[in-house]
C-alpha cells in the first residue's frame, strides 16, 4: 500500500485531504500541532519517513490589516508555519521520497493577488506559490513532482467572524473542505509540476497561466521599431 503524509490533518481542509487520500487506498498520516507535530521544527521532520504522496496544509493566518500594528509573534508565527513548514517539509522530502513521489501544497487565492485585510498571510503564500514554481526542476530532476494548489475562501475555522459575515451578506459561496482536497487530488494526478491550481465554487480547478515577463529592450527591437517598454 502506498503511504502519504498531510499536515494540518487534524481539522478542516487537511481532513478532508486525509479522507480524499484514504478513499483512494492510501495509508495516510496526519501530522499536526494538536498530535505533537511543529511543521516548523526541523528536527521534527527528521522523524519523517518515506512517503508517496505528501500534502503540506498547515497554515495560519496573518493577522493586522495595518503594519504599524502588526504584532511581531503573530507574523513570525505565519511565517514559520506557512513558509518554513512548506520549506522544511519539502527538504526533507526531496532527500527521502522515492521517485514517482508527488507533492501538494496548500496555498491560497491570497498567493496570487493582493490581500488588504491580511497582507502578511498574503506574503506567505506568495512565497508558497513562487518556491513551489521554482524547486520543481530540482525536484523534477529527483523523479518527483511539485504542485500548489489555490483556493478562495472555504468554509473552515479560518473563516470567521466579521470575514465569514461579509461574505454570507454579499452572497459570496464558501468552497467546501472537500472541494480543495478534490482539487489537490487532481493536481496529483495532473502529471504536471510547478504548477498552481486555482479552487473557486462551482469551477474545476484551474491550472492558472503566469503572464510572461517582458525581457530586456534590444538594439533589434529598434530597427523593427517596437514601443518602448512601459516606464
Amino acid at each position: 500500500m502506498k503511504r502519504a503524509l498531510v499536515t494540518g490533518g487534524a481539522s478542516g481542509i487537511g481532513a478532508a485531504l486525509v479522507s480524499r487520500l484514504r478513499a483512494e487506498g492510501l495509508e495516510v498520516e496526519s501530522l499536526d500541532l494538536v498530535t505533537g507535530f511543529d511543521v516548523s521544527d526541523s528536527e521534527h521532520w527528521e522523524a519523517v519517513g518515506p512517503v508517496d504522496v505528501a500534502c503540506l496544509n498547515a497554515g495560519v493566518l496573518g493577522g493586522e490589516a495595518d503594519p504599524a500594528l502588526l504584532a511581531l509573534d503573530g507574523y513570525r508565527r505565519a511565517i514559520a508555519v506557512n513558509v518554513d513548514g512548506v520549506v522544511l517539509g519539502v527538504r526533507h522530502l526531496a532527500r527521502v521520497m522515492p521517485a514517482g513521489g508527488r507533492i501538494v501544497c496548500t496555498a491560497s487565492l491570497a498567493g496570487l493577488t493582493a490581500v488588504p485585510d491580511d497582507p502578511v498571510y498574503a506574503l506567505t503564500k506568495h512565497a508558497v506559490v513562487g518556491f513551489v514554481r521554482s524547486v520543481a526542476p530540482a525536484l523534477g530532476a529527483r523523479g518527483i513532482a511539485i504542485n500548489a494548489i489555490c483556493p478562495g475562501f472555504a468554509d473552515t475555522p479560518m473563516v470567521a467572524g466579521a470575514a465569514r459575515s461579509a461574505l454570507e451578506d454579499a452572497g459570496f459561496p464558501l468552497l467546501t473542505a472537500a472541494d480543495v482536497a478534490e482539487a489537490a487530488w487532481v493536481a496529483l494526478e495532473s502529471g504536471e509540476t510547478g504548477h498552481a491550481w486555482v479552487v473557486q465554487p462551482g469551477r474545476s480547478p484551474i491550472d492558472f497561466r503566469f503572464p510572461t515577463l517582458p525581457g530586456p529592450r534590444t538594439a533589434a527591437d529598434e530597427q523593427v521599431g517596437m514601443p518602448p517598454p512601459l516606464a
